[in-house]
């Protein structure tokens, strides 16, 4: 089939080009950046990390940057085969026909299309963990592993993302016009189920989880909990250590059934006033109540972009730029979300401000509930060494891709307001 070039598909390449080249222009600031300090250890981190390993992160940096390079261009010439090919519209007509489709068929292609479009990321994905990660002492997972974890989230895929698009869909047909805001609705519900449900049903698929032992440590953690008024069912290890080093902390579930969960790893790298610390970071978030703003935030994104979906759904001149005869939901939303990474880019920086806004406020909180910043500072210096962070990041580069302040940053902000009061 020829495929019709218009003016709505020359700025929808426009758009992706210019975000890739921004992209590609970011990644070469941050690693002019790194290889500017390469050579010596920069004066503010003398004293905390030594010549070989600050040399080593500086590899690590340079390394994923490389290795982002060669996957964004991977993830773009899919896209742009995928958008400007033809394909999309005569898989639809060939697998689906020309009558109206069903949700049930709408949803079945959905489903199917992220599946395969998630297929030439893998070799990639491979190389990541069994080599850019092996090779710098952070990866323990085994290749049976990474391929169970693989298979279990395309069967969650299935499971999960084709009701919920069948239902979405459907609401086309029960609602008319105002599909848009009843299929925002039952996404949002659904999300709520999924904050109460994975803890118990879907985590523990890739992840064993035990309580944390009777002891000091559990005690400690305990009485911060109740000290800050953070209701916390349990606290649980989590074996992070079968596919990585890296180490992370995090609340999960709503209410009575809200538990703690903390990467085995972290246990193993870090003191028990140092744990704490990281414990009260967390639970400044849900104190101070980041997480509902944020999932308020993503929620009337999320409303936006169903508004602006059903929009182009009724402009034939749109859906014929990238090759369907008809306007249709279906369609947008194909399109639209096919675009959608291009579109969030230039939204990021505004999105990781927030977020560094909040981390800020974590830290804070922490320093207060502890009695003194220097066990936080002290944990993210040991997480930063450990996981080969990035200590000197171009500051435009981390503006779009950094949703926590560096290390510095939260050190001079700990610091500061210690002094403040």
């Amino acid at each position: 089939m020829t495929f019709p070039w218009t003016l709505v598909t020359w700025a929808a390449l426009a758009l992706v080009l210019i975000a890739w080249l921004a992209d590609a222009w970011l990644e070469s600031l941050n690693r002019h950046e790194a290889k500017k300090n390469a050579a010596r250890v920069p004066e503010p981190f003398r004293e905390l990390v030594d010549e070989v390993t600050y040399r080593k992160s500086v590899e690590y940096t340079l390394a994923k940057s490389r290795f982002g390079l060669v996957e964004t261009a991977m993830g773009k010439v899919v896209l742009l085969l995928v958008l400007f090919s033809g394909v999309l519209p005569w898989t639809c007509q060939y697998y689906l026909g020309p009558e109206t489709l069903s949700a049930a068929a709408a949803a079945a292609y959905l489903v199917g299309l992220s599946l395969v479009l998630s297929l030439p990321g893998l070799p990639l994905d491979w190389y990541s963990q069994f080599r850019l990660e092996a090779r710098f002492g952070f990866n323990t997972t085994t290749p049976g592993t990474w391929w169970l974890d693989r298979l279990k989230g395309w069967l969650l895929s299935v499971l999960l993302g084709y009701p919920l698009l069948y239902v979405v869909l459907k609401c086309v047909e029960w609602t008319g016009d105002r599909w848009w805001f009843w299929a925002w609705i039952t996404i949002a519900f659904f999300q709520g189920m999924m904050m109460i449900l994975a803890p118990t049903l879907i985590m523990p698929l890739f992840n064993k989880f035990t309580p944390l032992p009777e002891g000091n440590l559990r005690t400690r953690l305990m009485n911060l909990a109740e000290r800050t008024g953070f209701r916390a069912r349990d606290i649980q290890l989590m074996d992070g250590s079968r596919r990585s080093t890296h180490s992370n902390a995090f609340f999960t579930g709503l209410g009575r059934w809200r538990r703690i969960v903390l990467f085995d790893t972290l246990v193993d790298q870090l003191s028990a006033d140092e744990l704490e610390a990281v414990l009260a970071h967390e639970i400044g978030h849900f104190r101070l109540r980041h997480i509902p703003w944020m999932l308020a935030g993503s929620l009337l994104a999320m409303l936006a972009g169903l508004f602006v979906i059903a929009q182009f759904a009724k402009q034939q001149l749109f859906v014929q730029g990238f090759g369907f005869a008809n306007a249709s939901v279906f369609s947008a939303l194909i399109i639209v979300s096919l675009l959608g990474g291009s579109l969030s880019f230039w939204i990021s920086p505004l999105v990781n401000l927030i977020s560094r806004h909040f981390e800020y406020q974590a830290d804070a909180y922490a320093a207060r509930a502890t009695g003194h910043p220097d066990p936080l500072i002290q944990a993210l210096r040991k997480l930063n060494i450990k996981n080969l962070g990035n200590l000197t990041p171009h500051p435009v580069y981390s503006g779009f891709h950094y949703s926590h302040p560096t290390l510095l940053e939260r050190e001079r902000a700990l610091k500061r307001d210690s002094a403040r009061n």
